[in-house]
């Protein structure tokens, strides 16, 4: 969207204009852009007024947008991304945010916002209602019939207490009754004894009654001849009793992969933990539990193997899975979600993706996914050590600022293959960041094959540094640094910049073009 474009646009629940000149709140940003998510997505833009006519009178807020993007995920669990376009040498700054997981609201600090006129108010409960019904009825959240408190295992309640303690640092959590507690996490209601509340902490007895299927069962192979595993164990206990548990049994066997290429020395586990860990979470939050069958971690060698009954949720195929996932037992998914144990709620599928890029893996295999099973294969085998020293050039700084989309990018175009329509919107930020290079009109590789950008991205940031230095009080305009790396662009060099401010090494004066750079230890 251009900016001629937005100064048109009504404010609207879709569009929120605020002038923002000097600065703008987090906290309100996090309210603004959770009631924009929970109607379905929008721009929060900061640096041109609400009032039609519209006048651009930029804004100084979020200097550094890419934390500030961090933030927002990490806070809202949705993706946000951003646009800072320079009019007339004022900064207008765009975050462009996602619409909600499919069923479920969007919550900042326990509450879904939603725009109410000109107003932020909590998500009216009929509005509440119809998004949960997107999905579908939610099974998880149907009381259980003459089930008791008795029936829940108090060590597994323990253990969910803790990690919702550590996660909320609410340390009233520790004096609440159990009773109290599951009603304020929604396991049970006046009603009763929900059946989220059995998956989770039910014990075994109370599970063989009133729900047997809700079994996982760990089996080691060490091939695929058929017969008898080699190791095997069966958990009808609620889920909490016997998550630590299915990644021991797993890390039992996980052996180390070495790599090493001149200083650089990598020792990658072929099974990773957090990935695991996030396939089991999935299994339990999506499958169906009206269905017979239990869910099957097959474990082998160089693979993992799991398997859970019932297909993917309503609106959700193999073409969309990063895009629009939605648990299929939303009150299971919500409990996950206060404990931490799910770290971007319904975007657990693109963690996996990104983790399985970052060690040089295969991207997740969903062979033999019908209509009445979800298969997901993770194989633990490392492709290309070329591709582990090129991640470790980008460096950590970058890589937690990236979106599951760009590192399908970078995994792309390293295989050699042809970018996806759907991964394009990536390409610029990825240009910026140095990391890809623009050879013709539609192709692009990465920036490592070329010699420069990433593979000399610490010298090129020293050169920046030592002009600034050099120019001393005088300070340093952006079109002297253009003359010092020719072959960076004017937003490339931002980036680096910006890098370096973030460090404490540099600092600017000026927010225009006419904006100088000074060195911060002189």
């Amino acid at each position: 969207m251009t900016i001629e474009e937005l100064l048109v646009t009504p404010e609207n629940e879709h569009f929120e204009f605020k002038e923002a000149k000097n600065n703008f709140h987090f906290e309100d940003a996090v309210k603004y852009c959770c009631a924009l998510s929970n109607c379905g997505g929008g721009k929060l833009v900061l640096g041109i007024t609400d009032r039609r006519p519209r006048r651009i009178v930029g804004s100084n807020a979020f200097d550094q947008p890419e934390r500030t993007r961090k933030g927002l995920i990490e806070r809202l669990h949705i993706n946000v991304d951003f646009q800072i376009f320079n009019y007339e040498g004022k900064r207008v700054l765009v975050f462009d945010v996602a619409g909600h997981p499919l069923g479920l609201p969007v919550q900042a600090n326990g509450i879904a916002w939603w725009r109410n006129c000109d107003s932020l108010v909590e998500m009216p409960e009929n509005v509440r209602c119809t998004i949960y019904a997107e999905t579908g009825h939610d099974f998880s959240g149907d009381v259980c019939n003459n089930a008791t408190l008795h029936d829940l295992d108090e060590g597994a309640i323990e253990a969910f207490r803790t990690n919702w303690i550590e996660k909320s640092s609410n340390s009233r959590l520790k004096n609440l009754s159990v009773e109290q507690l599951l009603r304020d996490c929604e396991a049970m209601s006046d009603n009763g004894i929900t059946y989220a509340a059995l998956v989770l902490f039910g014990t075994r007895t109370a599970l063989g009654k009133y729900l047997p299927q809700s079994e996982i069962i760990f089996e080691y192979r060490s091939s695929d001849a058929s017969g008898p595993a080699q190791q095997r164990e069966e958990f009808r206990i609620g889920f909490f009793a016997c998550y630590n548990r299915l990644w021991e049994l797993v890390n039992l066997r996980n052996d180390k992969q070495h790599y090493q290429d001149g200083l650089f020395v990598f020792d990658i586990p072929t099974f990773n933990e957090r990935v695991v860990r996030e396939a089991l979470l999935n299994a339990v939050s999506h499958r169906n539990y009206q269905l017979s069958g239990s869910i099957f971690v097959r474990q082998y060698r160089n693979r993992l193997v799991i398997e859970s009954p019932g297909g993917l949720p309503t609106g959700v195929t193999l073409d969309n899975i990063l895009d629009r996932q939605a648990p299929r037992n939303r009150r299971i998914a919500e409990i996950f979600a206060l404990c931490g144990m799910v770290e971007r709620s319904g975007q657990g599928m693109n963690l996996i993706y990104e983790l399985s890029i970052k060690e040089a893996k295969s991207t997740p295999d969903f062979s033999g996914t019908d209509s009445n099973f979800v298969n997901i294969t993770l194989n633990g085998s490392v492709l290309d050590k070329k591709m582990l020293l090129l991640i470790n050039k980008i460096g950590n700084e970058r890589l937690e600022s990236m979106s599951t989309s760009d590192f399908l990018v970078i995994n792309t175009l390293f295989h050699g293959q042809k970018l996806a329509e759907n991964l394009h919107p990536s390409i610029k930020r990825l240009i910026d960041m140095g990391i890809i290079e623009k050879t013709s009109k539609s192709r692009f590789i990465l920036a490592h094959m070329l010699g420069h950008a990433v593979l000399d991205r610490n010298m090129n940031k020293e050169l920046i540094l030592t002009h600034i230095k050099r120019n001393g009080k005088k300070g340093t305009q952006l079109r002297e640094l253009q003359q010092i790396l020719p072959d960076y662009s004017r937003s490339q060099l931002q980036v680096l910049l910006r890098e370096l401010k973030k460090s404490g090494l540099i600092f600017s004066i000026g927010k225009t073009i006419a904006g100088k750079w000074y060195n911060s230890t002189q």
